[in-house]
């Protein structure tokens, strides 16, 4: 599968199968991407926690929010919890510099590339950014900021692959 092919069937799952457990082997595999992501100085200014089980169901209801928003994530049967690390030294004097704290840049890369071997791996995810941070850290045994949770598991057979509604180019991209 070629990373067009990848974007193309990428999707926030929505109705995930409790029954089917994601393979050690696979979740190594988004692992290692993860590992791999580009970020600012190479500095990785994130913690990637892996919750599975009761955890995994616990920091999933911390994302319901007030309307239970994102009830269906508790039949994941993996989350992933992405919690922000302090930069060292040369990222940090960077983003003081300029103004801009870049760790949410990569934090952003960090979720584009575990989602995308995800997919390459047959799996499915869904990207929360909805979340109780302070539940989501204590549940987790981090006092960092938990900024985003990746529900990770087998989408059931009747979740089907929706159209994809985007922009049309000529609204994204300009040439000089």
């Amino acid at each position: 599968m070629n990373f067009t092919e990848i974007a193309q069937k990428r999707q926030s799952c929505r109705s995930y199968d409790p029954s089917r457990e994601v393979e050690q082997e696979k979740l190594d595999a988004i692992l290692e991407a993860a590992r791999l992501s580009p970020s600012a100085c190479n500095s990785q200014p994130y913690h990637i926690t892996v919750c599975r089980g009761e955890t995994a169901t616990e920091v999933e209801k911390a994302t319901f929010g007030m309307a239970n928003m994102n009830k269906f994530a508790t039949d994941a049967p993996v989350c992933l919890v992405i919690t922000e690390e302090p930069y060292p030294g040369t990222a940090a004097a960077g983003a003081k510099v300029m103004g801009t704290d870049y760790r949410s840049i990569d934090m952003g890369i960090l979720t584009a590339y575990i989602t995308s071997e995800a997919t390459a791996q047959g799996l499915d995810t869904c990207i929360i950014g909805w979340i109780d941070k302070k539940k989501v850290a204590a549940i987790i045994g981090n006092d960092r900021p938990a900024r985003i949770v990746i529900t990770l598991g087998y989408a059931k057979a009747d979740d089907p692959l929706r159209k994809k509604a985007r922009k049309d180019l000529s609204e994204l991209v300009s040439e000089i």
